[in-house]
């Protein structure tokens, strides 16, 4: 390729301020959390978010996480979220600013591709309009869109490939993160024609699968969205105590991340069956409270979440070799 044609192509200060627009405007939780990195950090964990953001749009026909539709081609968005991904991966230039935002922070952090490739299985899930049966089923799924978006993160922020305890940790705060969103959106979701509710669950409290938005059903489904929440909590917990193993401004952002989402699906419980009236949100005043308690979190992290064996009653992650 000619020098002029190099010349053409977005610096990197260039693709890390788009990924830094995308994430102000795809998740404002994220983003406000994000700042609390340092500066090497926080333009890597933008880029992140830039592909997982570009890859969920596509795969939802979405734009910045907002307008989900029902696609009618999802193999083929599939393919090409996979093989822009691979072409990141390689090295290569992929003319897309959020797949070369991958390519960027996959070199810089030596990202594990294994965990990349478990992210896209995700996506595969959704193309093949995969719904969960058990709980075992929509854990695997919230790995797959969310905890390992954790792991990578661990990576990002530092965290060695092999120190398995610390990455287990980064996926329950991912798995923490996606119970919640998937309590909050679940009128969103059927809209779209997707539940990711455990038939076993609707069965057991006797809602019929693919009806349960219907209004004689929402104290029940009220009760599935607190047992998300209680789960999503139990992920959260386990999570905070990974933090002593993170630098101060690491551990600070991830705790205010778990503060500020963890709110959200808080509060979605809250509400009951009145969650789905109005989209749950933080405010700006919200975030700040949060940040402010993660602060003092921590600083006193090692004390406050002593290191002690994961609760084995968690669903596991699978290892890669």
């Amino acid at each position: 390729m000619s020098a002029a044609a190099h010349a053409d192509r977005p610096s990197r200060d260039a693709i890390v301020a788009t990924a830094r627009e995308t994430i102000a405007v795809g998740s404002k939780s994220f983003a406000a959390a994000s700042r609390l990195f340092d500066a090497r950090t926080r333009e890597r964990a933008w880029l992140l978010y830039a592909w997982a953001r570009a890859c969920d749009d596509l795969a939802d026909g979405q734009e910045l996480g907002q307008g989900m539709t029902v696609v009618a081609d999802a193999p083929a968005r599939l393919a090409q979220i996979t093989a822009q991904t691979d072409a990141a991966l390689a090295g290569e230039w992929v003319g897309d600013p959020a797949f070369d935002a991958l390519r960027i922070v996959a070199a810089e952090a030596r990202l594990p591709h294994a965990l990349v490739h478990d992210v896209i299985a995700g996506f595969a899930l959704d193309a093949a309009d995969w719904r969960p049966r058990t709980e075992d089923d929509l854990y695997r799924y919230c790995y797959h869109v969310a905890g390992a978006i954790g792991c990578l993160m661990a990576v990002v922020m530092g965290v060695d490939p092999a120190d398995e305890d610390t990455l287990d940790r980064a996926c329950d705060l991912g798995i923490a993160f996606q119970l919640s969103n998937i309590a909050r959106d679940i009128a969103e979701d059927a809209a779209a024609d997707r539940c990711y509710l455990p038939v076993e669950w609707l069965v057991e409290i006797d809602v019929p699968p693919g009806e349960h938005m219907k209004p004689p059903y929402r104290p029940r489904i009220a009760m599935l969205a607190k047992r998300l929440v209680d789960q999503s909590e139990r992920y959260e917990a386990s999570a905070r105590e990974g933090t002593p193993a993170l630098p101060f401004r690491a551990a600070w952002a991830v705790l205010a991340a778990a503060d500020i989402y963890g709110g959200i699906g808080r509060a979605v419980r809250a509400r009951g069956e009145h969650a789905w009236d109005h989209r749950v949100t933080t405010s700006k005043a919200q975030k700040l409270a949060a940040i402010a308690r993660a602060f003092a979190a921590a600083q006193g992290r090692a004390g406050r979440y002593p290191r002690a064996p994961r609760d084995p009653g968690l669903w596991q992650r699978p290892r890669h070799a």
